[in-house]
């Protein structure tokens, strides 16, 4: 099979493992994310030892503002959502409603963006700097780490609906599309385990 077909129904059901090379880097991000989870696991470790140590700074009870978190979940899980259908429609060769698919999921990572940024400029103001306290720096440490690999997600996709325009959907680009896929369910499942850990426990003392 070319790999300059695209989505004109010579695709097979599943383009992103229509090839060795496919199959491999897929089976290769799943071993990256493997590493990414053993990261994580240290900066969920480091915080939940440190998030009682606040000193003179304030504490996760004063802060966090559970409403506007719980948005920012359901934004980022909609989001998560909305790459499932991407890639249902990758699946079923509609190239051009797999764009719109990957286009709502990077302006819902966005507004996730947004609403972080929001909250941390929020926090500055009452005092909750990085070097403030332990709890505080372990605070930025692992939720801003994530919200970097959304950033970097959203950039990703980006570049990937470039490629697409650019060269179509093949049994080349399609391993691409799918493991972005991957990570973004990758880092909405983090979040959650940041929104149990970080705030519901924050909140709960």
């Amino acid at each position: 099979m070319s790999a300059h077909e695209h989505a004109d129904g010579h695709l097979p059901h599943e383009p992103e493992k229509a090839t060795l090379e496919g199959r491999n880097k897929v089976l290769g991000f799943w071993l990256f994310l493997g590493a990414e989870t053993v990261l994580f696991g240290t900066l969920f470790a480091a915080f939940i030892a440190l998030r009682h140590q606040t000193l003179d700074g304030p504490t996760a009870d004063h802060l966090f503002e559970l409403p506007m978190v719980f948005a920012a979940t359901m934004i980022l899980l909609f989001s998560s959502l909305m790459s499932v259908f991407a890639v249902q429609a990758m699946h079923q060769n509609r190239v051009k409603a797999m764009i719109v698919w990957l286009i709502v999921t990077i302006l819902l990572g966005l507004c996730f963006l947004g609403l972080e940024i929001y909250e941390f400029n929020t926090y500055v103001s009452e005092g909750h700097q990085f070097a403030t306290s332990a709890f505080s720096s372990s605070f930025y440490t692992l939720v801003g780490f994530h919200g970097a690999h959304v950033a970097f997600g959203v950039l990703w996709i980006g570049l990937l609906i470039a490629q697409i325009f650019k060269k179509g959907l093949t049994v080349v680009t399609a391993p691409k599309i799918y493991v972005s896929a991957i990570y973004w369910h990758f880092i909405d499942v983090v979040w959650v385990f940041i929104f149990t850990v970080v705030y519901l426990m924050g909140k709960v003392g």
